[in-house]
C-alpha cells in the first residue's frame, strides 16, 4: 500500500507531501485541484510503465495536455529554481520510487524525459539510480526502472510497489458507457475506467461469490442497497427483451424488480436506475479479485441519491478494512453525506480537504478527527461543519 505521495510542481500542486491511508477521501471546491493530486499518481504510474506519453497517461485516466499546463507556472517562483515536476511514492515496505520529468514547453514532444529516477527497496538498497549526467548514454525518453524490474523475483518490495503504481488508475463511470450505449475508450479488467465491461466483471463477481465464502456479507450488502430489486445476474442479451434501437452486446445486467409481477419484472441495464449501475460498478472494483489494488473514482457520489451515496461509501469502508483485501482508494467526492459515512476514528481511513491559497496554489490538509470532534457544535454531523465552513474545503462564493 501507498503510504506516502510527494510531489512538486505538477498543475496548481506546486508543493504536496501526502500521508495515505487505506481508503482516502478528498473534499473541497470545483477547480481546487482534487482531480490534479489523483492525475499526478497516475503520472508516476506511466513513469513506472517506463513511458511518460498521451497513450499512457489516456489508459490510467489522466487527461491529455500540452507542457506549459501540466507544469506549475506561479508568479513570484524563480525561473529555473522548480525546472522539472517531482513525482514520488513509497509503501509501508520501505520500497520508494521516484522521477523527475521534463518536456521542453516550445518544442514539446510525444513523449517525456526522465532527468532522474530512482527505484529502492529501503533507504540503504536503491536498485536504479539515475542521474542527469546519463541523458545522452541512456534513452531518456525510456525509464529504467521499468526496464530493471523485470530482474525482480516475486515477492520483492520494490517490484510490489512498482506494480501498484503501473495498475494504479482513475476511474470516471458515466451512465452512456454503464448501460453499454457507448464503448469504454479505456478498457481493461475487470471494468474500463469509465465503466465498460460492467455485465461481463458482474457475472465474474457473481461466479466468484459461489466460492469464496468471505464473498456472501458483502454481495448481501449489494443487495440491499438496490432497495427496489431483490436480486440481479448478468445474462446473455438474446434471453432479455431489449428495444430495437438499443446497442446489443453480449451480456447485459439483469434487475428483479420486487414490486412488479413475475412476468414483467425484470429489468436491464438499459432500463434500470443509473444509480443501480454505479452500486454494481463501486461493488466489482471493491470486491472483484482482479481489480487494481490502488485505484481512485473521481466523484465517487455522481448520479447517487445522498443517502445512497452515504451507505455505498460506508459499505466501501466495510469491504476494503474488514474483508483485508489490501486495496487502498483514493475518492473524490462534492456530497456531504459521504463525509457521514466515514468511520474517522480508524486511522485507515482518513479525510483530506482540497483548497487552493491566496496565490492559488493547491493545498491539501488531513483532518484532525481528536480536533474535529473537540470543536463539533451541539454534535452536529461532519456533513454539517463541512457546509458551514468549519473544516475547509469549501468555495469562497
Amino acid at each position: 500500500m501507498i503510504t506516502n505521495f510527494n510531489l512538486r510542481s505538477f498543475k496548481s500542486i506546486r508543493l504536496l507531501d501526502l500521508e495515505l491511508g487505506q481508503v482516502n477521501v478528498f473534499i473541497g471546491a470545483n477547480g481546487s485541484g482534487k482531480s490534479n493530486l489523483l492525475e499526478a499518481l497516475g503520472v508516476l504510474g506511466a513513469a513506472a510503465f517506463g513511458r511518460v506519453e498521451d497513450e499512457s497517461l489516456l489508459r490510467r485516466g489522466v487527461r491529455p495536455g500540452v507542457p506549459r499546463l501540466y507544469k506549475s507556472a506561479f508568479p513570484g517562483v524563480a525561473r529555473g529554481a522548480e525546472s522539472h515536476i517531482l513525482f514520488e511514492a513509497k509503501e509501508s515496505t520501505g520500497a520508494k520510487y521516484s522521477v523527475t520529468l521534463w518536456n521542453p514547453i516550445d518544442k514539446p514532444n510525444p513523449a517525456w524525459r526522465f532527468k532522474t529516477e530512482r527505484l529502492e527497496r529501503n533507504p540503504n538498497d536503491a536498485i536504479v539510480v539515475r542521474h542527469p549526467a546519463e541523458l545522452k548514454r541512456r534513452n531518456p525518453e525510456q525509464g529504467y526502472a521499468a526496464l530493471k524490474a523485470v530482474e525482480l523475483e516475486p515477492g520483492d518490495a520494490a517490484l510490489g510497489l512498482m506494480e501498484d503504481l503501473r495498475n494504479f488508475s482513475i476511474y470516471s463511470p458515466n451512465t452512456p458507457t454503464l448501460r453499454g450505449l457507448v464503448q469504454d475508450q479505456q478498457t481493461r479488467e475487470p471494468l474500463g475506467l469509465s465503466g465498460g465491461r460492467l455485465p461481463e466483471a458482474v457475472k465474474e463477481l457473481l461466479e466468484e461469490a459461489k466460492t469464496n465464502n468471505a464473498l456472501a456479507e458483502p454481495m448481501e450488502e449489494v443487495r440491499e442497497l438496490l432497495d427496489w430489486a431483490s436480486d440481479f445476474a448478468a445474462g446473455p442479451s438474446l434471453d432479455v427483451s431489449l428495444s430495437p434501437s438499443a446497442a446489443r452486446s453480449r451480456l447485459v445486467i439483469e434487475f428483479t424488480d420486487r414490486f412488479m409481477i413475475k412476468s414483467r419484472n425484470k429489468l436491464t441495464g438499459f432500463d434500470a436506475s443509473e444509480g443501480a449501475l454505479y452500486v454494481l460498478f463501486a461493488a466489482v472494483l471493491a470486491l472483484h479479485p482482479k481489480a487494481p489494488r490502488s485505484l481512485a473514482v473521481d466523484n465517487v457520489d455522481q448520479a447517487l441519491n445522498p443517502l445512497l451515496a452515504q451507505k455505498l461509501v460506508g459499505a466501501l469502508c466495510r469491504w476494503t478494512i474488514g474483508n483485508n483485501t489490501g486495496r487502498q482508494w483514493l475518492l473524490t467526492a462534492h456530497n456531504p453525506a459521504v463525509l457521514d459515512a466515514l468511520p474517522l476514528n480508524d486511522d485507515r481511513v482518513r479525510l483530506f480537504t482540497v483548497d487552493r491559497d491566496n496565490k492559488g496554489q493547491t493545498r491539501v490538509n488531513r483532518i484532525d478527527v481528536e480536533k474535529l470532534l473537540a470543536n463539533r457544535k451541539d454534535d452536529w454531523p461532519v456533513s454539517r461543519m463541512w457546509m458551514n465552513g468549519l473544516i475547509g474545503g469549501v468555495p469562497n462564493v
